[in-house]
């Protein structure tokens, strides 16, 4: 069995920040064992019916949700009150007899394309009721790849949401060639032995990286009732089985997934300096004494940030510094950040990460800002991330950059005055500007986010508290006028992963779903859908700081609720208004039964979201049933 990651705070975000990855042990979760046993009889049952299997007809997966354990590895990575990404995934997955392709998921729901987060703002939980061994397709990932991925705004391969290492894996047809299996071409002993083309071409594709730290590894064997989280920017694919297939019909290995991500900050003070060099990785037996400079500046920036939280973190001035690097340095270290190739870019990361600690120093910012308008995107990238690091000195630089004729610079800058700018109404006012004017849906899609990490920075901070309201006005200013549009894959006629941009639209807004609902079409926005990604990040913090703007928001989300077409945004809808009804302030019999009667005009509930943001099961389960039918997600 795999080590598993104890429930230690320290060690939840040492190994996430480094790592990408924790595993958590059944017993660690709080709850009775025969649990998983009754969640897998359940969804077995279902599978031999032929019936959907969700949250709504396995209800005691939100008992692995509510765990001790889970809330204790979820808060330590994410903050508290974390939220579900609604209606996306989080139903179970079977194991098989094919491969995906290394890929890192989609950071909004299904395929939608937004700027990576480094920051543990959002992440993924994967729960395995049954035991998994290690014939039995454990999930494959790539730990230590979450910080370094590919060029995703000109490269058309990675165009749609999730960015792929080798993409001609799947424009080759392997993907849909059966590796194991009644229907497979290879010898069982290959098979078992891992000695595949397919194998060797997905192992050979990560050891060709170059890429320090990273090797394949199968996240298994593990007991049943093990959770697995990982960031969603970690390389990792679907794995073939490779045990009898006589024996899968009557032994599936069934997987859960859900999307997670913060709604608060951290408060915790600073913590204690870490040495990486000492910290064995006992999971999966890489010695992390092989990791250089760039990558130790990493981990340190998100070991403080998942501790403290960025508004936490002070920085000195730039005009007093006395550890300024010297020349040589500073032209290393830009040197590293313009290395070419994509075997570099740990290298230019790292780079970028080494010039942030010296922010005070007024030529390394200086680098760093003359790297965001570089015409490669790599750099513009790395820079992306460094200037992030810096902390609000690098806010009027990051102001005067939104006003590019570039989307790509506009783009970046708009997501750091999001992740780290200076909690002043001027920055929330250039978010809203951007927000509501860009010609890029591309630009205006990552405001909408920005904005919501900038209400849960402002949240945190009385001076800032008194921006939400604005924020909010702001973010309805936008749904009156962004529209839906005929999802990519529908209106291109071609698989999401092969669509690409048109006039109307500069960024994949995701695939068309809509689960077979009338009520629903086969449509996206990707501003709509991170406008209410921050809505509710804001609802989690309470009506208290939205002042005025409560009401005006509260008859828009009834509305969406009601009448929006777009799944997706009608979820996160249900999820902001639910939490606003769950604060005391607004717990009152009128208020509660308006909630319930726009939730009702929905015929499918995503009830994970809603037990989430606080919503007692009782009214979950008379919410999901009516006379003679039951609601399923």
């Amino acid at each position: 069995m795999l080590a598993y990651t104890p429930l230690v705070r320290h060690d939840i975000i040492r190994d996430f920040c480094s790592r990408g990855l924790v595993v958590l042990s059944p017993e660690s979760l709080g709850i009775p064992i025969n649990v998983h046993k009754c969640i897998y009889e359940s969804e077995l049952a279902q599978l031999r019916d032929r019936k959907p299997v969700t949250c709504s007809s396995v209800p005691e997966i939100l008992d692995i949700l509510d765990s001790p354990g889970v809330q204790t590895a979820c808060n330590a990575v994410l903050g508290e009150n974390w939220a579900i990404v609604p209606f996306t995934h989080n139903t179970p997955f079977l194991s098989g007899s094919h491969d995906q392709h290394w890929h890192k998921d989609d950071n909004g729901p299904f395929n939608a394309r937004k700027h990576r987060h480094h920051h543990a703002v959002q992440a993924e939980l994967l729960y395995f009721p049954q035991e998994v061994r290690e014939d039995m397709g454990p999930t494959a990932t790539v730990p230590y790849s979450q910080y370094w991925t590919f060029n995703h705004e000109e490269n058309q391969d990675n165009f749609a949401g999730a960015d792929h290492l080798d993409f001609a894996y799947q424009l080759d047809g392997m993907e849909r060639i059966p590796v194991s299996g009644p229907k497979s071409a290879y010898t069982q002993e290959d098979i078992v032995n891992r000695n595949t083309n397919h194998d060797k071409r997905l192992r050979q594709t990560v050891l060709n990286l170059n890429w320090p730290l990273n090797e394949p590894f199968e996240v298994g064997p593990l007991k049943p009732g093990s959770v697995v989280l990982y960031s969603h920017n970690l390389l990792h694919r679907g794995n073939h089985r490779r045990d009898d297939w006589n024996t899968w019909k009557d032994n599936p290995r069934f997987m859960w997934r859900f999307w997670l991500y913060r709604t608060t900050e951290s408060t915790d003070v600073e913590p204690n300096s870490i040495d990486w060099r000492t910290t064995r990785d006992d999971l999966t037996g890489i010695e992390r004494t092989s990791h250089d400079d760039g990558i130790a500046a990493t981990w340190n920036y998100h070991w403080r940030w998942m501790h403290s939280g960025s508004i936490f973190r002070t920085q000195k001035s730039q005009k007093t510094s006395n550890q300024a690097a010297s020349q040589s340095e500073l032209e290393e270290l830009q040197e590293e950040l313009l290395s070419l190739g994509d075997e570099n870019e740990p290298t230019r990361i790292g780079a970028a990460y080494k010039l942030a600690e010296r922010s005070d120093c007024f030529n390394a910012l200086n680098v760093l800002e003359e790297a965001l308008h570089s015409d490669r995107e790599s750099v513009r990238r790395a820079a992306t991330y460094g200037l992030a690091a810096t902390g609000s000195i690098s806010t009027q630089f990051l102001l005067g950059s939104t006003n590019s004729p570039v989307r790509w610079i506009r783009k970046a800058a708009v997501f750091c005055l999001g992740e780290t700018g200076a909690i002043h109404q001027e920055v929330l006012q250039r978010i809203e500007y951007l927000l509501l004017n860009d010609s890029s849906i591309y630009v205006r899609s990552v405001a909408a986010a920005a904005l919501g990490c900038f209400v849960r920075r402002s949240a945190s901070k009385d001076s800032g508290r008194q921006l939400i309201p604005l924020a909010v006005n702001a973010l309805l200013d936008s749904l009156n006028v962004e529209v839906n549009r005929l999802a990519m894959d529908r209106a291109q006629g071609r698989s999401i992963k092969l669509v690409r941009p048109t006039d109307e639209c500069d960024v994949c807004e995701g695939i068309g779903i809509d689960y077979g609902q009338d009520r629903f079409e086969p449509v996206r926005s990707a501003v709509r859908e991170n406008v209410l990604w921050s809505v509710v990040i804001m609802c989690s913090h309470g009506p208290s700081l939205l002042g005025r703007s409560l009401n005006p928001l509260i008859e828009t989300l009834t509305q969406i609720i009601e009448t929006e077409e777009n799944i997706f945004v009608a979820g996160f809808a249900m999820d902001a208004l639910n939490r606003l009804a769950q604060r005391t302030e607004l717990n009152e019999p009128q208020k509660r039964e308006r909630l319930h009667k726009a939730l009702r005009t929905s015929p499918t509930l995503p009830i994970e979201c809603l037990a989430r943001g606080g919503m007692p099961r009782s009214e979950i389960q008379q919410l999901s049933i009516k006379p003679g039918t039951t609601k399923l997600l």
